[in-house]
């Protein structure tokens, strides 16, 4: 018996990756162009954007800092209509211990990746297709306090309610948030440096799924989110299973 071919899932559609230069950001690009959708990137270095665009033969870029409020509306107004859906990888949490931090420090750590999120739904607004989706990121690292962590647990725990606030305000455009742990990615490289190879033996010893969670994973997550229309407001996990063996 032939097997029938599969269907492209965004066949015709169009995602909108912010952080789309390189890591999970870049990957999740390929992965909707692999499932037929036109991919426009947005990053902040020209250089590396050009380069992952042609990577993944992007239908265009967009190069600005996303966390900039006017340069991202002036970008999603100019974006040919509709828009299916937008991923975005920018942004992260701040660590370092609590008292060396000023009081603006921490209120900048508490509410950047939050205010990130609230400005793409804001600018996104009116563009996104109903039934259409964001998808955010967010960490599970954070969510126990621990010494070191500071403000970031904070921060960390504070996407999950945001998220399902934004669904509700949003629909029925759908918006979900995507909790990674440790994701093997050119950012943990630099951050790591020698240490990574150190950092990948430990968790291939120390994780349930016996390997190191690669861009690809989160990808295939990322593509699910755009293409399963029954889920919003929700967060989900993907860090083979490190929250609970750390």
């Amino acid at each position: 018996m032939t097997t029938p071919a599969h269907e492209p899932e965004l066949l015709g559609q169009s995602v909108v990756v912010l952080g789309g230069s390189a890591g999970i950001g870049l990957e999740t690009a390929r992965r909707a162009r692999t499932e037929g959708a036109e991919v426009v990137l947005v990053g902040r270095d020209p250089g590396r954007l050009e380069r992952a665009a042609g990577e993944v033969g992007a239908r265009s870029t967009a190069a600005f800092d996303a966390t900039d409020a006017d340069a991202l509306a002036a970008f999603f107004q100019d974006l040919p209509t509709p828009i299916d859906h937008v991923m975005v990888t920018a942004g992260g949490p701040s660590y370092g211990p609590l008292l060396a931090m000023s009081a603006a420090e921490v209120r900048d750590a508490i509410s950047d990746h939050a205010v990130l999120e609230l400005e793409v739904a804001r600018s996104a607004a009116g563009r996104v297709r109903p039934g259409g989706s964001l998808v955010f990121m967010g960490g599970t690292g954070a969510r126990r306090v621990g010494r070191g962590l500071g403000v970031a647990s904070a921060a960390t725990n504070a996407l999950p309610p945001f998220t399902a606030a934004l669904a509700l305000e949003l629909a029925p455009v759908r918006v979900n948030l995507i909790a990674a742990g440790f994701v093997d990615t050119p950012l943990s490289a630099s951050l790591l440096g020698e240490r990574l190879e150190e950092r990948r033996a430990e968790l291939r010893a120390m994780l349930p799924i016996g390997r190191v969670v690669q861009p690809a994973d989160v990808a295939a997550l990322a593509v699910h989110l755009m293409t399963n229309t029954a889920l919003t407001g929700a967060t989900y996990d993907i860090d083979g299973g490190q929250q609970f063996v750390s």
